[in-house]
């Protein structure tokens, strides 16, 4: 506790700076309120990829015909294509709340100046924030394979699993969104991270397979995040289950703890210097 003011027992703070303080979830709860009345940004979110999904199904995947799919059997391009949409559904969601949002809260509304001044710590910054970009992909993807499953592309028990897949992409991306988006001085400087996500969402086997790639090209595709997250989506689709699915779990799961603990580090340094 820090005491201030000439008053004794007046506190600037409860907690120490850098602790988690147990309330991520009001910053939660904050993001909640206020987009409750701008509902048609969620709409926005949840629309573009089901148009996409609506395109492969009425036009363009009648004309591909059946590919390969996880275990080599045929399947129809617009099932094949169905689990990339819903990773990259969730990636752009996640994204989205965890760079734009934040910036302006960090760098112009002062946001997080003023959280700091209470019992919040900036563990609880970074913990409620990419907890509510996850929410907001969790609910694009459950609306996204709501309409999977009213199209007839799921097939298998399996695709259950698709849901918290989606939530650990979303959670991945998050971090690593926020961590990264306390670099940046300006909102020209938006464009470096669409250059990061345009090329992972058209090249990350999103609408074809990996093996349509020379071998050093492979190699830079499967460094992508998102291709981790649609191999997993693609396998859960499908129902195949392999020993890969484990690194493509690690790999997710290791870069949101990085993420995490960049964005703490990030806020702490630059709001509590």
């Amino acid at each position: 506790m820090v005491a201030v003011g000439q008053r004794p027992g007046l506190l600037l703070r409860v907690l120490p700076p850098g602790l988690y303080g147990g309330r991520a979830s009001k910053v939660v709860e904050r993001s909640v309120i206020v987009y409750s009345r701008m509902w048609f940004v969620f709409a926005s979110g949840v629309v573009e990829p089901l148009l996409y999904l609506m395109a492969f199904q009425i036009g363009f995947g009648r004309l591909v015909g059946d590919v390969a799919g996880p275990d080599g059997r045929p399947m129809s391009y617009v099932a094949f294509v169905a689990p990339a949409l819903l990773a990259s559904s969730a990636m752009n969601g996640a994204v989205f709340d965890a760079t734009f949002n934040v910036f302006f809260k960090f760098r112009y509304a002062k946001t997080y100046d003023a959280m700091l001044a209470t019992p919040i710590g900036p563990l609880d910054i970074a913990v409620g924030e990419i907890s509510w970009a996850v929410l907001r992909g969790g609910i694009y993807s459950v609306a996204f394979f709501g309409v999977m499953l009213a199209m007839g592309l799921v097939t298998s028990p399996w695709a259950l699993l698709l849901i918290p897949v989606a939530l650990l992409v979303a959670f991945a991306f998050a971090a690593v969104g926020m961590t990264l988006v306390t670099f940046l001085k300006s909102p020209s400087q938006f464009d470096f991270i669409q250059l990061a996500v345009v090329p992972m969402f058209l090249f990350s086997t999103t609408f074809y397979p990996l093996s349509v790639y020379p071998e050093p090209v492979r190699v830079l595709v499967q460094c992508f995040p998102l291709y981790h997250g649609i191999e997993l989506m693609r396998d859960f689709s499908a129902g195949v289950l392999n020993l890969a699915m484990i690194g493509h779990f690690a790999y997710l799961g290791a870069l949101a703890a990085i993420g995490v603990y960049g964005a703490y580090r990030r806020i702490s340094r630059l709001l509590l210097r």
